[in-house]
């Protein structure tokens, strides 16, 4: 990285121009939500199975098209595990949302295992299946792995905690409508209609 996260030394000499913008913005004390709350990336087309409280099935196609494939890595293009591992926790807190009917904030609290097997490539399709392990008002675990056809890509263990705004530090008047039942639960209905 750019040194030590904050430091004056280190800040104006950072290459990478995104991450001046997103280290400048932590300096604000309200770095969050002035700057990163507007974004939403989703990294599941769609559910292909889902049952309520127990276990859900989602599909992410990797496509050349995704900008973020074109600097990871020039000429051998492959899906961050970082982003495997967004697509996996949100097929997971949507498990979990729904399974609370979207009445708390989901916040992803830790992964206390993820293993990569193999590189997710352009073309590939992964089938991310999440079960819903442990379920309690505070928050609750999935189990949730990936596979491209019969491979297996990824698996992870993931961690997630119940808030509500005041508990999430979000500021008075700042909109934070839970995305997973805004943006998301279309793709639950959606898939219900079949």
């Amino acid at each position: 990285m750019c040194g030590s996260w904050l430091s004056d030394d280190n800040f104006v000499d950072c290459p990478q121009p995104w991450l001046r913008i997103l280290l400048s913005a932590a300096r604000r004390e309200d770095w969050f939500f002035a700057e990163i709350s507007g974004m939403r990336w989703f990294w599941i087309d769609k559910f292909i199975e889902f049952e309520s409280g127990k276990r859900a099935r989602a599909v992410k196609n990797v496509s050349l098209a995704e900008e973020h494939l074109h600097d990871h890595f020039p000429g051998f293009p492959v899906m961050p595990c970082s982003l495997i591992m967004e697509g996996m926790a949100q097929t997971g807190g949507i498990l979990l949302g729904e399974s609370h009917q979207f009445q708390y904030l989901v916040f992803l609290a830790k992964i206390p295992k993820f293993i990569s097997h193999r590189p997710a490539r352009p073309g590939d399709q992964l089938i991310y299946t999440a079960m819903l392990t442990e379920s309690r008002d505070e928050g609750g675990m999935t189990s949730v792995v990936a596979h491209c056809g019969e491979e297996l890509v990824a698996e992870a263990e993931i961690v997630f905690a119940h808030l509500n705004e005041s508990e999430a530090g979000i500021p008075p008047g700042v909109s934070q409508k839970n995305v997973v039942e805004a943006g998301l639960a279309s793709l639950l209905s959606e898939m219900n209609t079949k």
